[in-house]
């Protein structure tokens, strides 16, 4: 198997409640070793975070939680169905994705 080339910085952060989170430019990771799949739908963000800046990303990415929240009344299932996470998940071991992936491509899972 090939390995990814991670252009971006990863930060190992034991206490983390969930095992990463994209905080552009970088990745937290609760392992030591994270694995591709993990680094792949993280570096999806990092291009999500990039296209739209920092900040409106993360007043979209609440403001979508919350909405789902208040339809479902479950926080798994609300953040499995906000758009960033949806394409994160639909494309993490697609590892070529992001050299093809279109601007604002999460729209399409809104």
């Amino acid at each position: 198997m090939k390995r990814m080339k991670f252009k971006g910085f990863i930060i190992r952060v034991s206490f983390l409640w969930v095992e990463g989170i994209a905080l552009f430019p970088f990745v937290l990771v609760k392992n030591r070793m994270p694995n591709r799949a993990l680094l792949n739908h993280e570096c999806i963000h990092l291009r999500q975070q990039l296209e739209m800046g920092f900040i409106l990303f993360y007043i979209w990415y609440s403001v979508e939680y919350f909405i789902r929240y208040l339809q479902i009344r479950n926080h798994y299932q609300a953040y499995r169905r906000i758009s960033f996470e949806r394409e994160a998940f639909a494309e993490e071991t697609s590892y070529s994705y992001l050299r093809t992936r279109s601007f604002w491509a999460f729209l399409k899972y809104l």
